[in-house]
């Protein structure tokens, strides 16, 4: 036998011997999710009576924890800086406590004794030829639990797999072991449910190829990955993932090709999933794990190449605040890695910080959008941190706005059944105009696309929502004043705020208005160069058409895409065809009706041509060409 052999096996000691070592009054440090030492945690309480004003202190862990029974309150009390399912109602009733604290932050609290360990139980590979095991699923806060305690008790399991990174500990580091075979706790995933698919295709419409992620374990966060499928040279920055990478990385979207620390690797601190995630991760070099101060570090999180956080709350209220740990004045999870990786992804060029959550919560009863907090609830995360918040029904773009502007975004993507309660509250608050309309109507997604124009530029076409007023007025003031002849038949010097929500009382099926705007630059807000829209006349079911271009966008097949938009949306909803009022000298505009595809039907009146597009042709009527053509 070589040295370290001899001294593991006198070591070796079982799960009841070993936690007798810990002395009454101390700290014990439990390994974090699926790497909870389960045979030691059961030897602690079966020696419960041998334990006296024990604090037992971890993140989240997945399975029993037996020392949050009242009959155990004597011996033990529990801290959680997470607050998991199996400590929650302890936490709630009193017999436990709560550190709210930021994830990046535990180590360097650990060291300095302000969050003390004195023993700490772990979970462990067995050692290698060269006497290291190795942490596996969780390096996370461990390793600075270990360094930070004077007595080190490992179960050493040898379905642990071995991960490339920081978790490798040489066995003197260790203090006595007791073997387990027991099968590694496990997190099946579920299937995602139709609101988190939405949720997931919303937030996939904010992630670019070759973009840095991170992201977290639920139903949410799985169906952003299954969103990501089709992508291309992602990469991945987070503090925890589980099953769904796999699959990402099978598909070739996940190949961390632009990461500016560790690329090509997955880069985390902790994970927890099934038998499957466990075996793919075994060895794997294409998986290196380091603790929370190293993969929480804003800083670091700041270098990624193009950062993307996305997290989860319970609350947002109407000026971006968000509540992610507590339900009112009742504590429900914790802080964990969200401000860290918001503020990280913040500070990183072209950099997107998302908060992602359901619109609503019990049944459809409540909404996750709320007028304030709740009483007693917490900010997790500031509403200067905030960029995007991403419900079911839409994306809030909070960046750089005002509380007005907020407030609107926030009711734009809140469940429907609210919109006019919360419009009422921001009303009340003066956050918003006294008039100010509800946007009332579900955004369509789906409607949204991307076209190149005559000179090779982009412009995405999509519908208008109440949010766009302070775009659409930069376009307002942006024309030309024969521009805005072309349009109105007369020159108009403003259009105040009550006016401008006429343009913006859509329902995407009667009244109807599209948009024409830039495709995103880095550094640069998108701004609406064109607009068209149409109102409906119930009588007839024909919808009334106008069009309005910036000048120096004129001419490069905008109007052609506006048109055929229109008439896709009008169609699909059962309309009999399109009618406008063109001035007869704006020859642009008439050759986009008459090049439409729709047979066109003219009469001209004081210098203004009455345009009738039918969808089916009319008996008795023929096309009259454009003038001039």
């Amino acid at each position: 036998m070589t040295s370290w052999e001899q001294k593991y096996a006198a070591k070796r000691t079982t799960p009841d011997e070993a936690v007798l070592r810990i002395p009454r009054g101390k700290s014990i440090f439990v390994g974090s999710a699926a790497a909870l030492p389960v045979s030691l945690v059961e030897a602690l309480v079966r020696q419960a009576e041998h334990f006296a004003d024990n604090t037992v202190v971890h993140l989240l862990t997945l399975g029993p924890a037996p020392y949050t029974d009242p009959r155990c309150a004597e011996s033990f009390r529990h801290n959680a800086f997470f607050i998991g399912t199996n400590v929650r109602q302890a936490v709630q009733e009193g017999r436990a406590d709560y550190t709210p604290v930021f994830l990046s932050r535990i180590p360097a609290l650990m060291r300095q004794r302000r969050l003390p360990v004195d023993a700490a139980l772990i979970q462990c590979s067995p050692p290698d030829r060269f006497g290291f095991v190795n942490l596996g699923m969780s390096v996370d806060i461990v390793l600075a639990a270990v360094e930070s305690a004077s007595l080190v008790i490992a179960e050493v399991n040898p379905n642990v797999p071995v991960i490339f990174g920081a978790g490798f500990l040489p066995m003197e580091r260790i203090d006595c072991f007791v073997t387990s075979e027991r099968p590694l706790l496990e997190h099946k995933p579920e299937e995602p449910d139709a609101i988190s698919q939405e949720i997931g295709k919303n937030v996939a419409t904010l992630i670019e190829d070759g973009c840095t992620l991170q992201t977290g374990i639920g139903q949410i966060p799985d169906a952003v990955l299954k969103a990501l499928l089709g992508r291309k040279d992602l990469g991945l920055w987070t503090e925890m993932f589980s099953d769904g990478v796999i699959d990402l990385m099978q598909s070739g979207a996940l190949t961390g090709k632009y990461k500016t620390i560790h690329p090509h690797k997955v880069s985390s601190s902790f994970t927890f999933g099934s038998k499957r995630l466990y075996d793919f991760l075994d060895r794997n070099p294409a998986f290196t794990f380091h603790p929370s101060d190293y993969i929480n570090d804003p800083i670091r999180i700041a270098r990624q190449h193009r950062m993307v956080a996305i997290n989860s709350a319970l609350q947002v209220d109407l000026t971006g605040q968000v509540c992610a740990d507590s339900i009112g004045t009742k504590f429900y999870s914790g802080i964990g890695g969200q401000v860290d990786f918001i503020r990280g992804a913040s500070m990183c060029p072209r950099g997107r910080p998302i908060i992602a959550l359901p619109a609503t919560a019990r049944g459809g009863s409540v909404s996750r959008i709320a007028p304030i907090l709740s009483p007693g609830a917490g900010v997790v995360t500031s509403r200067g941190d905030v960029h995007f918040v991403v419900t079911e029904y839409g994306i809030a773009d909070l960046q750089g706005k005002s509380i007005r502007e907020r407030a609107l975004a926030l009711i734009s993507v809140a469940h429907p059944d609210f919109r006019a309660e919360l419009l009422k509250a921001a009303k009340e608050q003066r956050y918003v105009f006294i008039d100010q309309i509800e946007p009332k109507a579900v955004y369509p997604r789906d409607s949204e696309e991307k076209v190149t124009l005559r000179d090779g530029g982009c412009v995405l076409i999509r519908p208008i929502r109440v949010t766009d007023e302070p775009k659409l007025r930069d376009l307002f003031y942006s024309l030309s004043e024969h521009t805005i002849y072309k349009r109105f038949q007369r020159i108009i010097q403003r259009i105040p705020h009550q006016e401008m929500q006429y343009y913006l009382d859509v329902d995407y099926r009667h009244n109807m208005a599209i948009v024409a705007e830039t495709c995103p630059e880095e550094g640069r807000e998108p701004e609406i160069v064109a607009v068209a829209q149409y109102f409906v006349d119930r009588g007839t079911d024909y919808a009334d058409v106008a069009f309005i271009v910036r000048d120096e966008w004129q001419g490069k097949g905008i109007g052609a895409n506006l048109i055929r938009h229109l008439i896709q949306h009008a169609k699909a909803n059962g309309l009999n065809g399109l009618v406008a009022d063109v001035m007869l000298d704006n020859r642009a505009m008439l050759n986009v009706f008459h090049k439409s595809g729709l047979e066109v039907q003219s009469s001209l009146r004081e210098g203004v041509c009455h345009l009738k597009m039918p969808f089916k042709p009319e008996v008795g009527n023929s096309a009259v060409a454009p003038p001039g053509s």
